[in-house]
């Protein structure tokens, strides 16, 4: 074997320990950088020469090889991540908008329909007091005007936060779709490195981060393929495929009046629904459809309607009984809670009782103050089991969101564990490879006086 073979073998293990040390020092360079993941160069032994026809003895290996740089994350944690992360954001939206929704009903407190109502049976009690009088029927025609304002303006909330939420689902959809095309230039970019040889981790690490984004936004699912590229899937159908991205839109209703379905579908198919699982959007979408679909806003605005109709049918049942003042409350039966009027203007237009019995009489008004106290069938009863339904949501909403950002959280800090870079790890392995490069320096000179000897010195003893 030739002594010139020992110089290649030391060549080559100053070659993987130069590699050795780059990828270490990659490693040390963006220990603090989001989303990347620690990297290992992958050498193996370089085989002997097979032995010739006049070749004889028996003879070492030729080296090493370095065969790649290895990116060291877990598929199965990186599924987990994506996965939780569709989770919390679905979760995350559903919880805000319950927990913004209870926060402008404002219950219990002085600006709550609850308090304006107790108001307003009182206004009806102290006029029922003092039947004759100018001053009760006053007070109670502001009562019952700010109990209408009170209601419409709840309404109005609804109507806002529904809106608001509709224009922030075509942001997200946008969101999805610029994703999309970088996750797609990507894969070509990795085809291509991978194609030629080199190295992609980088842009692997870029790509995975932008798949999360899309599992969190719309629930992306990820599959790999052959190529070095991958797919993200919702609902089953491609979003990225390769190099190819599709857009999503937004459509339906423009408007909670409207009533009707908003969807995400596909923009080259129309009409055709991404079956969204998981994701922010998803969970903007069930808030967003309609009332016998379950959205929320929607059966909020209704339990509105319902409630201002029934309050305003109960008062006019007893004050327009005797036909004499008719209605005390008007509405328009298509928007009970946006129209909720009061009609008398003053106290010549209320019924406060029996004309028969005399002015002093307060027996109608009496009875209307008495509503509140009428069982099941009360606006009060009605009001409080709106209220208590939407608290316990919330409740269950703000429970369902903590557990899920836990669940998140918990399965990135695996990945972490798993992918992040450990400075006491590169620490060794700095040392590990500058050894290395010493020692197969030292093998170089070794050999290189050997030849020097073998060279220049033989034949020359004893002249």
């Amino acid at each position: 074997m030739s002594t010139f073979s020992g110089l290649n073998a030391a060549y080559t293990g100053l070659v993987a320990a130069r590699h050795g040390l780059d990828v270490t020092g990659q490693n040390i360079a963006n220990a603090n950088t989001a989303g990347y993941t620690r990297q290992r160069i992958e050498t193996s032994a370089s085989e002997a020469p097979r032995l010739g026809l006049f070749s004889t003895g028996i003879r070492p290996g030729q080296g090493v090889l370095v065969t790649g740089i290895a990116r060291l994350g877990e598929a199965h944690l990186d599924t987990r991540v994506r996965i939780s992360a569709g989770t919390a954001g679905y979760t995350e939206v559903r919880a805000e908008a319950f927990s913004t929704f209870e926060t402008s009903l404002r219950e219990p407190g002085a600006d709550g329909i609850s308090t304006s109502l107790q108001q307003f049976w009182a206004g009806w009690q102290d006029l029922s007091n003092q039947a004759d009088q100018d001053a009760p029927a006053i007070h109670l025609l502001a009562k019952a005007d700010d109990l209408a304002q009170r209601i419409a303006t709840g309404y109005r909330a609804v109507e806002d936060q529904w809106s608001t939420l509709r224009s922030s689902a075509t942001g997200v959809v946008a969101e999805v779709n610029a994703t999309a095309g970088q996750i797609a230039q990507l894969n070509d970019q990795v085809r291509i490195t991978l194609a030629a040889g080199g190295s992609a981790n980088e842009l692997i690490d870029r790509r995975a981060a932008l798949a999360t984004t899309v599992a969190t936004l719309a629930g992306g699912v990820v599959r790999d393929n052959p190529d070095g590229t991958i797919a993200v899937l919702i609902g089953g159908s491609a979003v990225v495929d390769g190099g190819a991205a599709r857009e999503l839109k937004l459509s339906g209703s423009a408007s909670l009046a409207e009533g009707g379905v908003v969807q995400v579908e596909w923009a080259h198919r129309p009409g055709a629904p991404a079956a969204l699982e998981s994701g922010e959007l998803a969970g903007a979408l069930s808030l967003l459809a309609p009332a016998d679909g379950g959205g929320v806003l929607t059966q909020a605005a209704a339990g509105y309607d319902t409630f201002a109709r029934d309050l305003a049918t109960q008062v006019n049942r007893i004050h327009g009984g005797d036909g004499a003042k008719g209605d005390f409350f008007a509405f328009d039966p298509s928007r009970p809670a946006l129209s909720l009027a009061v009609m008398p203007a003053d106290r010549s237009g209320i019924a406060i009782g029996d004309p028969a019995a005399g002015a002093y009489d307060g027996s109608v008004a009496d009875r209307i103050s008495e509503l509140g106290l009428d069982g099941a069938g009360s606006p009060d009863v009605q009001w409080a089991n709106f209220v208590t339904g939407i608290g316990s949501a919330t409740r269950s909403e703000l429970q369902g969101n903590a557990l899920a950002a836990l669940s998140a959280s918990s399965a990135v800090q695996q990945q972490l564990s798993s992918s992040s870079v450990s400075m006491d790890e590169e620490q060794v392995n700095l040392l590990t490879y500058q050894h290395a490069y010493q020692g197969a320096a030292r093998v170089m000179t070794a050999v290189d006086e050997m030849l020097d000897v073998l060279i220049n010195r033989t034949g020359i003893v004893g002249r």
